[in-house]
């Protein structure tokens, strides 16, 4: 299933979940980048662009069925999610230019959290920071925030959630599932 051993000999992947970018909105984010004129920093390939919810790091590859199994069970938005990502950053502790919104929806904090709550029987921690939405544009950007030709306004409709790995600079899809729950489980 991995090929990258842990000290122990174990296999790990390394594991985010994450709000996928559609291929047109990952072309538009990455031509409005390109206006910027950037000087600094490595950009992000916009096939990698995403949406953090819960990054998890090295995770034996042998709890990654029940990471799924305990997903499928949460509950989740009963609709997409519509999130805005309309203002530019500078993160200087993380060393990132960030594109995140000027308000996160209050069912993206809630599946969040969820997904924590889930996840903290298998022995992943929840983050002991609060959660900041937020889409990657650079990596080791040391600089203060660029001045925009035009406004960053871009509309991301979720209808998914994904289970990334990232494996030698790419993010392989594990496993997603739509925001409204299975009937049966809305039961529950």
């Amino acid at each position: 299933m991995v090929q990258d051993p842990r000290p122990s000999g174990a296999p790990f992947k390394r594991l985010f979940f994450a709000l996928p970018v559609s291929d047109a909105q990952c072309r538009a984010m990455a031509q409005w980048r390109r206006g910027l004129g950037l000087r600094s920093g490595k950009p992000v390939p916009a096939a990698n662009f995403h949406v953090t919810l819960l990054f998890l790091g090295d995770v034996d590859a042998a709890q990654v069925p029940a990471i799924c199994a305990a997903v499928d069970q949460l509950s989740r938005p009963r609709a997409p999610l519509r999130l805005l990502l309309d203002r530019l950053q500078a993160w200087p502790r993380a060393s990132a230019l960030v594109l995140e919104p000027a308000q996160a929806p209050a069912a993206l904090r809630q599946l969040v959290y969820a997904l924590e709550q889930a996840l903290l029987p298998l022995g992943l921690a929840a983050q002991s920071r609060d959660y900041r939405p937020h889409l990657t544009l650079s990596r080791d950007y040391r600089d203060q925030v660029p001045e925009a030709g035009e406004a960053p306004e871009f509309f991301l409709n979720a209808r998914h959630f994904v289970l990334f790995e990232s494996r030698k600079g790419r993010y392989w899809p594990l496993a997603q599932w739509a925001m409204e729950a299975p009937v049966s489980a809305q039961r529950q």
